[in-house]
């Protein structure tokens, strides 16, 4: 009999489970039978608790909080939740690692996720980006190509030097990132010390219909720490739940992590007199041009009941846009506003934006999406699943919620002879002469110590040849620290 205060164990139907220990057999010592309905579907539920892994971004951590406006930016957006000063708005935040499996350890030299939703009165708003300012290519045509290129050997199936080198060999607009991931930033101390980038151009629209280009700052409050390679190895193999460990622990005992959130604007009209092309994901804005202005504070103030139904299930999309915001012609995060739709809509089904993590919290969604898998409410009803109709069902805004960008050439026409992303390495030299001379060793040794473990001379010499170009001193020490591992 179940305890009083206890309530009785059911089938997912409802009915009570009569025994939980004990599968029903022929007898006492004969087989299972297989009206054992409650085995079989304990069983059988088990057998499916897995859902497809994220590509990328496999392995994550959340939490809930709210982001806070300080700072009046209505000259800029007409975004409602971006004013007025003092207004919350609750958002769910992931990080991530990128390139490998959910079982892999946090403390690899890898960029990290930094995914925010924004539970807006206008729908969500999802701003998925990283720790890094910057990425490996600017075209998202190369990015399954560069991703298969960090994940494991389809031979051997381990990570592969000679993969990711030999990609780097090929794809010179990579050569800043690198400088940036193999420097001390490349390995995080934690979630909470590090800062957060949209990476790409997004655009603004404000109440009067004037344009503008900007790119997002999280900078944390905590201050930038990271880890020394010798240190992150050994957390990786005695801890390897590092990062994630950390952000629990600090809001559950109150230390809530928090960042300000800092823009750089452009008026549109700018763009096409920038000295760099705004729109390239591997090139910063100098901040003597385009300074940082704030904007609000991010606050992580609630850890997740559940991992798997919010963390795990939680869909990031960089195309949910709120009226105020937009997209740029940034040519990868063009690809991105149809690849992570699409990856959601596979790993979670097409009815993924139903879930309490994803659905709009502020706000209720109106559409005339029906049926699927997992349509688990009532499907729209009676209501018609057509539009326009007239039975007064939800009707289109008639209102344009971004600027229109003005295009030239011919479709299918290639970029010109003279553009100006042509220069690959003027910021990856640039960022490496800002560092310290410690900073620069610490560098150097890093990328000697990667590019040791690839096969092909030619392929080492490709790459050191980009760095060079960045830099001169930093092809030579690069060269000679090369030099003295073999």
């Amino acid at each position: 009999m179940p305890a009083p205060d206890r309530p009785t164990l059911t089938t997912d139907a409802g009915a009570p489970v009569v025994d939980n220990q004990r599968s029903q057999t022929a007898g006492p010592s004969g087989p299972t039978l297989l009206q054992d309905h409650h085995l079989l579907e304990k069983l059988a539920r088990f057998d499916r608790e897995r859902i497809p892994e994220r590509v990328v971004h496999a392995r994550g951590s959340g939490a809930r909080g709210f982001f806070e406006v300080t700072a009046d930016v209505s000259r800029w957006t007409k975004a409602a939740f971006l004013q007025p000063v003092g207004r919350r708005t609750e958002v769910f935040v992931r990080f991530s690692t990128v390139k490998l499996e959910a079982g892999s350890a946090d403390c690899v030299r890898d960029p990290r996720g930094f995914a925010v939703k924004f539970y807006t009165e206008e729908g969500n708003y999802d701003l998925v980006g990283n720790n890094t300012p910057i990425f490996f290519i600017r075209d998202a045509i190369r990015f399954p190509d560069f991703i298969h290129s960090q994940k494991r050997d389809p031979r051997t199936h381990l990570t592969s030097a000679d993969a990711a080198w030999d990609f780097f060999a090929h794809a010179p607009e990579a050569t800043h990132q690198f400088v940036w991931l193999f420097g001390d930033r490349g390995i995080p101390r934690s979630y909470r010390h590090m800062d957060g980038f949209g990476s790409h151009t997004f655009q603004w629209l404000n109440a009067a219909g004037d344009a503008f280009w900007v790119k997002y700052h999280f900078k944390t409050n905590q201050g930038i720490e990271c880890l020394a390679p010798d240190e992150a190895a050994r957390l990786a193999g005695e801890e390897p739940d590092h990062h994630h460990r950390d952000l629990f622990a600090a809001i559950d005992r109150g230390d809530h992590p928090s960042w300000t959130l800092k823009i750089q604007i452009m008026p549109a009209a700018d763009a096409a007199r920038c000295r760099i092309d705004p729109f390239d994901v591997t090139k910063v804005w100098p901040y003597a041009d385009h300074p940082l202005v704030e904007v609000g504070r991010l606050v992580l103030d609630r850890n997740p009941e559940n991992y798997f139904a919010e963390v795990e299930q939680a869909a990031f999309n960089p195309a949910h846009f709120v009226p105020g915001i937009g997209p740029s012609p940034d040519r990868l995060l063009q690809g991105r506003l149809f690849a992570y739709g699409d990856a959601q809509r596979y790993r979670l089904g097409v009815n993924h934006t139903l879930l309490p993590v994803n659905c709009p919290h502020a706000t209720r969604a109106r559409t005339y999406g029906r049926d699927g898998a997992m349509r688990f409410d009532a499907n729209g009803g009676a209501a018609p699943n057509y539009e326009p109709n007239s039975r007064g069902g939800p009707v289109q805004a008639g209102r344009p919620d971004e600027a229109a960008i003005p295009v030239a050439g011919a479709a299918g026409e290639p970029p010109p002879a003279g553009r100006r992303d042509d220069d690959d390495f003027a910021q990856a030299g640039a960022l490496y002469r800002l560092l310290t001379e410690a900073e620069r060793r610490r560098l150097e040794t890093a990328l000697a110590a990667s590019l040791a473990e690839v096969t092909r001379p030619d392929v080492v010499d490709r790459c050191v040849g980009h760095f060079r170009a960045a830099d001169g001193q930093l092809g030579d020490r690069l060269e000679a620290a090369l030099r003295a591992r073999r």
